[in-house]
């Protein structure tokens, strides 16, 4: 069973697609993170989304969310351990972690909160003014349109 998509022709034939082609193939080969921390991605409005992250064992402090142009990068790491602690059984993940999301056009990170080891990020998607679409008021003219006269030439005389 073939399970890789070959996108060569689509790259030879168009122009500036290479990002969009790049995402493709890496969501083909999987992620090469392990899926920690979990996370869901809901819309919570027209153009309002949340992530939400599960990061039991962290505090705020080793939590850090990086808005970059069309990426969010969320990394931990855990405060190393004091000596004195004698695990018998350790299930509560401590290994640092760095998660990115590909965030579209026009799409901007708002708040990040805490609460009960979920880190909640707000994202909303905010288009400029000038590309919005606008509605275009069409004017009326003159009936019937003005002729552009020639300039009247002296008529010559045929001998």
């Amino acid at each position: 069973m073939r399970t890789h998509f070959d996108f060569a022709p689509y790259r030879r034939s168009t122009v500036g697609f290479d990002h969009l082609f790049d995402l493709l193939e890496a969501g083909a080969r999987g992620d090469s993170s392990d899926g920690y921390p979990p996370f869901d991605i809901e819309r919570s409005g027209d153009d309002m989304y949340r992530i939400t992250l599960a990061v039991a064992g962290y505090r705020p402090d080793e939590i850090e969310v990086v808005a970059q142009r069309n990426q969010l990068t969320v990394t931990g790491r855990r405060a190393e351990d004091k000596e004195d602690s004698r695990y018998l059984h350790r299930g509560i993940a401590a290994r640092p972690f760095e998660r990115r999301f590909q965030l579209a056009d026009f799409v901007e990170v708002g708040a990040a909160t805490f609460d009960n080891g979920l880190l909640i990020i707000e994202l909303q998607r905010v288009v400029p003014e000038n590309l919005k679409p606008r509605k275009i008021a069409i004017g009326g003219g003159s009936p019937t349109p003005e002729r552009i006269e020639a300039p009247q030439d002296e008529a010559l005389e045929v001998a």
